[in-house]
């Protein structure tokens, strides 16, 4: 069991969000196709979820990163964690 979560803090380490996402297309375009045995089936899904939530912890990360430059009420300039929620 402690292989596997090796194997994927070495996978989220080495693997861009981008070929995360592109292989997760592949996933799906292989699973839709409906052509393929149960355990690869089953496979696929298990990679698939690994790397959907790589993909949103990704994320999470990048977004707690960002950060926007808004004008206060005098006109100065503040700096502010992205909150990620629209503020009118």
């Amino acid at each position: 069991m402690k292989k596997q979560a090796e194997g994927n803090n070495d996978m989220n380490k080495t693997t861009t969000f981008e070929e995360a996402i592109k292989r997760l297309e592949e996933i799906v375009g292989e699973l839709e196709k409906g052509e393929i045995e149960i355990e690869r089936a089953l496979a696929l899904f298990e990679e698939g979820t690994k790397l959907a939530r790589m993909c949103q912890k990704k994320l999470s990360n990048v977004q707690r990163r960002i950060e926007i430059l808004k004008k206060g009420k005098d006109g100065e300039d503040i700096l502010e964690l992205f909150s990620g929620m629209d503020e009118e």
